[in-house]
């Protein structure tokens, strides 16, 4: 009896072990069944393990040895400027990741993007790692594309390029054509992929436990495995892809300036994806051409390099416009914008691929990022340490004090140039990092990716324009979602760069508010400074009387009165006073030539309606202010308040009597000149009628 119980507890362990050896690797990234895995996989791991630490091995010997004797071998090299130690172990990491394979490689493209981390020089070298793929064999994709789609190649597609166009860690892309015509890309997924991929991790997830337990860190470092794990093996699903295409399409599909390729559903599977075709130039491609590397010396050289800077920087602004459309209007987020995945089309539009992962963000950490741009630019940087508290960025217990200490003693006072903060984008992330470091803030993977986005348009606008300023693109559309958006919240971020506590307008603000808020919109009119300054109030006014414009006629509303007041009549607002003046000098010259019983000058103008002109936007924005109810009910409420204060009316009254004065001068001076101008029109210099005249009198 008892042996047959041995023999039965013996026969389920051996079925169970059984059962351990035929289970399939899972197909999602599961932490617990991938260790289930390959803890009775031993032999796996070690073979692996031993190959990751040789190459490491391998590149940290080559680093010590370039650097004890001062040469490096020739060879792979000699192609790169090694005056740079960092740059050089970023060439020798680089290639023992390309060594280990598409797990690795994904890492390498991924720490390629945080100068902040690793530094510049090394950046700059792993960033090679999204170009010097190499690709499998054609025959292997072939067959990939037949198994997945359950037929030969030719039922489902005209022809299919014979070399890949790119090839990436994950899989590679081929130019094809459906059977209707259409010109596609074919991204096939490389072979044996997922049981690599989760095996490195697993690998890395082990490695992190040992620093764990070495470093003496409480909090679980395997945890970083994890989620990397789980977006590495959500982009081996290219259905996954497929639908998130799909949404970030749907997301942004108001927005002309971004192009995101439709995906062909029936063409594509879990292993192939098939989409659009879509024509641009890479970013990296322009950043070398606007330096003159791509073409050699000739007459059209100069033309192409300030057509490619051109391009290049219109991609930048546009970029830097496209993630802040993400972050503050769609919430949905490109996990991986490197060029790579970025080009520039013919028409001025910026076009995305490779959608394997995309970052969905929350609304309130959306306001907070809102709130963090205007802090920076006004430089109050108590303020951005609430904002990033609000980000999930500062951990609870931190001391904010400490914080803000740091940030102001590292930052300081912003400098401003025409209006615009002085320093760049990276240099503002990289001091911010070093403290993010010092109190272990922790980072979202929304708020990495944004900065991570700045940054790398900044670093590719920058290369091509020295003068390039991240915020100065960036805060036009900072301010028209401010100006537009009339959400409680949004309305709080406003009224905290307008207003100070009593309510009273910070004028000073309000102008660098709207100096750098309408730099895009004003160059696009005039270059001059007091046209573009005339625009900017041509702006205000536009949106104030327009249905967008509640958020501006509740600033009015909400604003302390006396300050308002003194605010309009300051010798700041002098040009504010000069548009108005203008106006009602329109409205007063045109009423008057208009009129019934129209003077003189009007009976010599007969029908030269050139000498009236069309009506001015000043002028109709006068009138359509004075017939808005909304407005005239804001206007009535602010004359009764300020009618409280005797003194401030009259100071108020004698600026309203310098404008109609001003405005009365400026139709004088047109009726005067449009007189001298008919008078001399009609006395004119004819000479066929001179001549006629001669003859008559000759004849007689």
């Amino acid at each position: 009896m008892a042996d047959l119980e041995a023999l039965k507890i013996y026969a389920d362990y051996v079925q169970s072990v059984f059962e351990v050896w035929t289970t399939p690797l899972p197909e999602f990234y599961d932490p617990e069944k991938v260790e289930q895995y390959f803890s009775c996989r031993p032999h796996v791991l070690l073979l692996r393990m031993i190959e990751v630490l040789a190459s490491f091995s391998y590149a940290v010997i080559r680093v010590q040895f370039a650097r004890a004797f001062k040469f490096i071998w020739q060879g792979a090299y000699e192609n790169y400027s090694l005056r740079d130690s960092q740059y050089h172990v970023g060439q020798i990491l680089k290639e023992a990741m390309l060594h280990l394979g598409p797990t690795f490689v994904k890492v390498g493209q991924s720490l390629s993007t945080r100068p902040d981390i690793i530094g510049s020089e090394t950046s700059e070298a792993l960033s090679g790692l999204h170009d010097k793929i190499p690709a499998f064999p054609r025959a292997v994709a072939m067959k990939i594309i037949e198994k997945e789609l359950g037929g030969p190649v030719n039922y489902f597609f005209k022809y299919i390029s014979e070399e890949p166009v790119a090839a990436a860690s994950f899989g590679q892309v081929y130019q094809g054509c459906t059977l209707d015509g259409c010109i596609v890309a074919i991204k096939v997924q490389r072979p044996d992929l997922l049981h690599s991929v989760v095996r490195d991790i697993y690998i890395l997830r082990l490695g992190l436990n040992i620093l764990r337990i070495v470093a003496k860190r409480k909090n679980d470092l395997s945890l970083y495995a994890d989620e990397l794990g789980k977006g590495l093996v959500g982009e081996l699903d290219y259905r996954i892809e497929a639908a998130n295409a799909s949404e970030f399409l749907e997301a942004h599909s108001r927005y002309s300036f971004m192009l995101v390729p439709r995906v062909h559903r029936h063409l594509s599977t879990k292993k192939v994806l098939t989409m659009e075709w879509m024509v641009g130039e890479n970013p990296n491609h322009l950043l070398l051409q606007s330096r003159g590397l791509s073409h050699g010396e000739n007459k059209h050289t100069k033309v192409l390099q300030l057509e490619a800077k051109r391009c290049l920087l219109d991609l930048v602004n546009k970029g830097v416009e496209a993630t802040l459309v993400q972050l503050l209007e769609s919430g949905l987020l490109h996990a991986d914008p490197h060029p790579g995945n970025l080009f520039y089309t013919k028409d001025g539009r910026i076009g995305f691929m490779d959608f394997g992962l995309l970052c969905r963000m929350k609304k309130e950490h959306q306001t907070a990022m809102l709130a963090s741009i205007i802090h920076i630019v006004n430089g109050d940087w108590g303020a951005l340490v609430y904002d990033l508290t609000l980000m999930d960025v500062v951990r609870p217990n931190t001391n904010l004090y400490h914080v803000r200490k740091d940030l102001v003693e590292t930052l300081g006072v912003v400098d401003y140039s025409n209006g615009i903060p002085a320093f760049k984008f990276s240099l503002v992330l990289g001091k911010i990092w070093s403290i993010a470091l010092k109190y272990h803030f922790r980072m979202p993977p929304y708020f990495t990716l944004v900065l991570r986005s700045l940054a790398s348009w900044e670093g590719l606008a920058v290369a091509a324009d020295q003068n390039f300023k991240t915020f100065e693109a960036a805060y036009p559309y900072v301010v028209m979602k401010l100006l537009h958006d009339n959400s409680a919240t949004t309305r709080r971020i406003l009224y905290s760069v307008v207003f100070n506590k009593r309510m009273e307008i910070q004028w000073k603000k309000v102008q660098l508010f709207l100096k750098i808020g309408s730099v895009r919109y004003v160059d696009e009119k005039s270059q001059r400074n007091k046209q573009d300054a005339f625009e900017v109030v041509h702006l205000i006014l536009r949106l104030l009387l327009s249905k967008d414009g509640a958020v501006l006629r509740r600033l009015l509303m909400a604003a302390d009165t006396v300050s308002l007041t003194e605010a309009m009549i300051s010798k700041d607002a002098w040009l504010f006073r000069r548009y108005i003046g203008l106006a009602l000098a329109d409205a007063i010259y045109r009423r008057a030539i208009l009129t019934e019983n129209g003077s003189q000058v009007y009976e010599m103008e007969g029908k030269q309606t050139r000498n009236i002109g069309s009506t001015s936007p000043a002028s109709t924005h006068l009138h359509s202010i004075m017939q808005d109810r909304r407005l005239r009910v804001i206007f009535y409420r602010k004359f009764k308040e300020v009618s409280r204060h005797p003194l401030l009316m009259l100071r108020a009254s004698w600026s309203c009597f310098t404008v109609f004065v001003m405005a009365l001068a400026i139709t004088l001076n047109r009726f005067v000149a449009n007189f001298f101008d008919a008078f001399f029109n009609s006395i004119k210099f004819v000479p066929g009628r001179i001549a006629v005249s001669f003859s008559q009198s000759n004849s007689s």
